[in-house]
Order: C-alpha cells, then sequence, then structure tokens
C-alpha cells in the first residue's frame, strides 16, 4: 500500500466527505483547548517573535483545517493583552498534509480568515496572517533548520507511514489489531509506531527553534495490554465485520481482506512518553487524557434513534477511511459497505456506550544553547 499516495480524508463537500462528517475531529480538537492555551502563554511568557511561525501538521481539509489557526491567533492576542506584551506584527501559517490532501477546498477559505482575524483581533492595527500548503509526508522533512516556533498535530499521529511489513498476509481476516490476530500482529504495528514517532520527534527537532513548543493530540487506547477489548480497536473490528459479510455474500474475495490492513496505531500513554524519552530532544511538559464517544456531533443535533446514530458514525467513518479502501477494494462496493457497518455499529451501540480514549501532550524543544527567539523585524 502506497500510504503517501493513496492516504487522505474524502475530498469535496459530498454528503461522505471529511468536510460534512468531521464533528468528532472538531471536538476533539476543542477539547484539548486548554493544553493548546497553556502552551502558548508559557512559551509566550517572555515575548513572542515578531513573525510567530506554527505548522499545522495533518492539517486535512474542511473547516477544522482553519479553525486551529483562529484559536491560536486568539489565544496569542489575549495572553498578551492580558500580560501587556508586544503582540506579533505577522504570524506564518504552514497547513501540512500529503499530496492528496484536498488543499484547494482550504485555500478558499483563507481570505475570509485572515479578514476576520484582522477585524476581530485589532482594528485599529493590522495583522497579517500568511498561509500556505505543505504538501509531504511528515516523517520526512518539511521545513528549514530551526524555523518554527510552534508545532501543532491533531488526530494525524496514529497514522502509520506504511502498514508493518511483517502483517501482510498474516493477518487473516482482520483489517487491524483484533482479538483473533497473531501476537506478531501486535508487536509489528508497536515496533511500526515506534519507528514512525521516533523518526517524527527528530525531524521536527531540526526544524523548530531552540524552547519551541509542539502540542500533540492522538487516539490511543487506555490500556497497555493491546489484546484487551479497546473501542479503538473495535471499531475497525466492525469493518472487517462488515467486509466479511460481502465475502459470504460473494461480492468481494476473503483473501482480498488478509491482504490489507490500516496504516494506524493507536499507543497507550506510555508508549507513547517511552518514545519521546528514548528519542530525547523534547521535553514532556504535560500529558493529558480524556474521552469522546463514538457518536460525538455539534450539541444542537439531536439524534432520534439507535440506527440514526450509527449511520452518523458510519459517515465518519466512511469520510476517514473510504479513500484506503477503495484503493484496495474498488469504488463500485463502497455504499454497501457502509450500510452494513452502520448496522454493525447500530447493534454494538445497544450494548454498549463507546468511546474514543484521546492523548494529548505538551513538548518543548530542549535548548542546545540559551533561548534567542525575539527576532523582531
Amino acid at each position: 500500500m502506497d500510504v503517501v499516495n493513496i492516504l487522505r480524508m474524502n475530498a469535496g463537500s459530498r454528503k461522505c466527505s471529511y468536510a460534512k462528517n468531521s464533528t468528532l475531529q472538531k471536538t476533539v480538537l476543542l477539547k484539548a483547548q486548554e493544553v493548546l492555551e497553556e502552551t502558548i502563554k508559557d512559551y509566550g511568557s517572555r515575548g513572542f517573535p515578531g513573525c510567530f511561525k506554527i505548522a499545522d501538521l495533518g492539517c486535512s481539509s474542511g473547516p477544522n483545517a482553519l479553525l486551529l489557526v483562529a484559536n491560536i491567533v486568539d489565544s496569542v492576542h489575549a495572553f498578551c493583552q492580558q500580560k501587556h506584551l508586544k503582540e506579533p506584527n505577522e504570524y506564518q501559517v504552514f497547513l501540512n498534509d500529503l499530496p492528496s490532501n484536498d488543499f484547494n477546498a482550504v485555500f478558499k477559505t483563507t481570505p475570509e480568515l485572515c479578514s476576520k482575524l484582522e477585524n476581530k483581533i485589532s482594528p485599529e492595527k493590522s495583522i497579517n496572517c500568511f498561509i500556505c500548503g505543505v504538501p509531504g509526508s511528515f516523517y520526512k522533512r518539511l521545513f528549514p533548520g530551526n524555523s518554527l516556533h510552534f508545532v501543532h498535530s491533531s488526530y494525524s499521529l496514529h497514522w502509520l507511514s506504511q502498514v508493518p511489513e511483517e502483517v501482510l498476509n498474516t493477518n487473516k481476516g482482520n483489517i487491524y489489531m483484533a482479538n483473533t490476530s497473531p501476537g506478531s500482529v501486535f508487536e509489528a504495528y508497536s515496533n511500526q509506531f515506534r519507528r514512525d514517532f521516533t523518526a517524527f520527534l527528530h525531524m521536527r527537532s531540526k526544524e523548530i527553534v531552540s524552547d519551541g513548543r509542539m502540542v500533540l493530540t492522538l487516539i490511543g487506547r487506555s490500556s497497555a495490554d493491546p489484546t484487551s477489548n479497546n473501542d479503538c480497536c473495535y471499531v475497525f473490528g466492525l469493518l472487517a465485520k462488515s467486509l466479511q459479510d460481502m465475502v459470504a455474500e460473494g461480492l468481494i474475495r476473503g483473501e482480498d481482506i488478509s491482504s490489507f490492513n490500516i496504516p494506524i496505531y493507536n499507543p497507550c500513554t506510555e508508549e507513547l512518553e517511552a518514545v519521546i524519552e528514548s528519542e530525547g530532544s523534547f521535553s514532556l511538559d504535560k500529558s493529558e487524557t480524556f474521552e469522546v464517544k463514538w457518536d460525538t456531533r455539534d450539541k444542537y443535533e439531536i439524534l432520534k434513534s439507535g440506527e440514526a446514530s450509527g449511520k452518523f458514525i458510519a459517515k465518519t467513518m466512511r469520510a476517514v477511511t473510504e479513500p484506503l479502501l477503495a484503493s484496495h477494494f474498488g469504488n463500485t462496493m463502497m455504499n454497501k459497505l457502509f450500510e452494513r457497518y452502520a448496522m454493525h455499529v447500530t447493534e454494538h451501540l445497544s450494548r454498549e456506550e463507546p468511546k474514543y480514549f484521546n492523548i494529548v501532550v505538551s513538548l518543548t524543544k530542549k535548548c542546545k544553547s540559551s533561548r534567542n527567539h525575539l527576532d523582531w523585524d
């Protein structure tokens, strides 16, 4: 599987697009807002640079892509007002995702955002916000050395750079870690995450200024035991079950399931912190966890039945996984697949109230020399 060229969220504004089905990701972004604000305050306690350079890694598309930008600018402004500090004259924002991301949809909304920020923050003073896209894998270098002050990533780092090679054709009947998976599958996924996250930290250590900050949020798991019945694993178990239904109906071949695995890994907190410590470039300032229901939506949206909830969750999952699934199984069976998935989710919801376990960490790049980030123009 060529993850770099295949992995993306559903583009456009269709009913099954990511733009229309990313309430879960928005909720997680807002729940991590307090850690984000605390990190910005700590970094800015001795003043902000004249041009505050920010990168959002795995920005995707839709309304969430620029929500983070607005939140950061608002947080910096509020803190500077409170502490009577000089605000940055300019913000340079780099939005990163893989090349197949729907960057066009993001760029269409940037002029409106910049206009709102200028009027909201300081009507009498011009605040320049420069936004650009940076296509590429965040497991490789993306920016010049010592060029970034703040890096953010939400709901992206649980995606791996590739499906672990050891998993191919050994995880029979499954598409992710499951109770029926061999022990080698769990080990392979864990090792791949360790390699990828180590590479991520190493690359960012070259790009972030000394004492620069990162806030990272990802779906994890609450138990150190990967064989336990974690909701993050079970959500894909129901998808595998839906695919198996289609095998029984002669719509796809069983071997096609065994040759397909999701390039994702949900670490426990201990795993995440261990990689941060062993890589050594960043200090861990804060680590928090929180849960959100599978069926997370805006408060004004009212569910009428469990069936409606199952369909809602299916649309959320489809917006995230359809490009990967279609590349392997073909486009023609996606409607049938997610109809079955919605039925299995509805049945699961009748017995349990599943939740995603989320981990958010705040990191500081360790200083090799005295801090000097006040580069006023």
